[in-house]
């Protein structure tokens, strides 16, 4: 059978792992080796639909969910893809080579992973002139134990638990190998201890979406006594900018943007206007704002709420000057920086209320994402 035949022939929902000796998993295993008391539960629309955000002091210790490090088998489970397309060019493969670990690499025991929206446009083919080639292993976000480390390696041990964005850069050349796999290799500087108050699923929420967040209010000049608008508040990264300009930046006044069934979750996270989107237009209120976060793509729309000599920064989607856009740059100091305020309690992972989805539920779960209707962050796990 060939290539080709064997992606087309596996249902795109609900898959299972092709055989061994499958032409998909010996492409793989070729290219491969060479190269809380309870949750606080805040309502997003009341009585029907809740958004998980883990307070201080529903804490999980980390022993209660501890992983047994054991010796690393050759061969792993991995969803791939070999070409271009919707989520139906997924494929679950149980022969994939583990990755080789470099010199300042460690290989990590995956646990969760998260879902972005750009791991849904590269699996698309929207960044294929920078991508790596395929066939690909997608994932960027990790949480999960150290269970083999690289002989530069100083900060990291055997047993630790670690989270991170595999990719430093998003775009330019990420890698074949992503954390949608049972094992991963991660670069020691791209990583962090993982915040002892939280779980594996809550960890993995974080990485991206936190280090977009911060980079982005940095490139602003945000700054003690600045007024931010947030469009997209109840998004990945909104949840977190509304957060991070509150506790670690320290905005006089937060604004955010939503539908109607998330107001209550943005004011719980610390905005001081929620507006509703459906209701009425940002631009058209008498406020105006020192800078605007476009997490959404109405960059054209938010620079008409920002104050005259004010900054906009746009994510995605068309660039209105004086807007401007930038592409995180990961880094695990960023994470290390940001740990006290998620072990205290100040900055919170928000996890979508219909997941974690389990590792079989991969092609689900980025369907539900491309719909553009989570809240928070789209989390998978356990990963066997």
């Amino acid at each position: 059978m060939s290539v080709s035949a064997a992606l087309s022939s596996t249902l795109s929902y609900h898959l299972t792992s092709l055989p061994s000796t499958s032409p998909l998993s010996l492409r793989f295993s070729l290219s491969f080796r060479q190269n809380i008391t309870r949750d606080r539960l805040f309502l997003s629309q009341r009585h029907s639909r809740v958004a998980v955000v883990r307070s201080q002091a529903t804490s999980t210790p980390a022993s209660s969910e501890a992983v047994k490090v054991t010796a690393v088998p050759s061969q792993m489970k991995a969803w791939v893809y070999g070409e271009y397309g919707g989520v139906d060019v997924l494929k679950l493969d149980s022969s994939v080579a583990v990755p080789d670990v470099k010199e300042d690499q460690v290989l990590v025991k995956v646990v969760a992973a998260a879902l972005n929206p750009v791991d849904a446009k590269r699996r698309q083919g929207k960044f294929k002139a920078t991508d790596s080639p395929l066939p690909t292993v997608p994932g960027y976000d990790v949480a999960g134990v150290v269970v083999k480390v690289g002989s530069e390696v100083k900060d990291f041990k055997v047993g630790d638990e670690v989270y991170g964005d595999v990719n430093e850069k998003a775009l330019e050349g990420p890698k074949q190998f992503g954390s949608l796999a049972e094992y991963t290799a991660v670069e020691e500087r791209l990583l962090a201890p993982k915040p002892k108050n939280l779980d594996f699923a809550e960890a993995a929420s974080l990485p991206l979406a936190i280090e977009t967040a911060y980079e982005g209010l940095e490139r602003l000049g945000f700054s003690p006594g600045k007024s931010i608008l947030v469009l997209n508040g109840s998004g990945g990264v909104g949840t977190l900018v509304i957060q991070l300009a509150k506790q670690v930046f320290g905005a006089s006044r937060v604004a955010a943007t939503s539908s109607t069934r998330n107001l209550e979750l943005l004011k719980s996270l610390g905005a001081d206007l929620a507006i509703d989107y459906t209701k009425e237009n940002f631009e058209d209120l008498p406020e105006k704002f020192d800078v605007v976060y476009d997490a959404i793509g109405q960059c054209e729309r938010a620079v008409k709420a920002v104050k005259e000599g004010g900054s906009v920064v746009a994510l995605t989607g068309a660039v209105t000057p004086p807007g401007f856009r930038f592409v995180v740059t990961s880094n695990g100091a960023v994470l290390r920086k940001l740990n006290p305020y998620l072990e205290s309690g100040q900055v919170k992972p928000v996890v979508d209320p219909n997941g974690p989805f389990s590792f079989a539920q991969l092609a689900e779960a980025f369907s539900y994402l491309e719909t553009n209707r989570a809240t928070g962050k789209v989390v998978i796990s356990p990963i066997p």
